[in-house]
């Protein structure tokens, strides 16, 4: 049994913070999921993991990430993600 994690896509929000898209191996099944960093100040964000917005498995790992991308490449939609995980808390 592997857990292999390994970032695929990195961009930074106007204003501060950054989006990033993970890809976490466990044997053959991959998880692909959507962190939103809103913290600007780096020393704010130790000791906390950014909220995963948006979580794809069981599917094809390129079409996962290419879902994935759409939403991190458009401000409105990851601001819509990440209301919908405040609503899910």
């Amino acid at each position: 049994m592997t857990l292999d994690s390994e970032p695929l896509y990195t961009r930074q929000l106007p204003g501060g913070g950054y989006v990033v898209i993970e890809a976490t191996r466990h044997d053959a099944e991959v998880s692909l999921r959507l962190h939103v960093e809103r913290r600007v100040d780096p020393k704010r964000r130790t000791g906390h993991q950014p909220p995963v917005v948006a979580e794809i498995s069981g599917v094809d790992p390129e079409r996962g990430v290419r879902e994935l991308v759409q939403i991190a490449e458009n401000n409105v939609e990851v601001a819509r993600a990440l209301q919908r995980w405040q609503i899910s808390r």
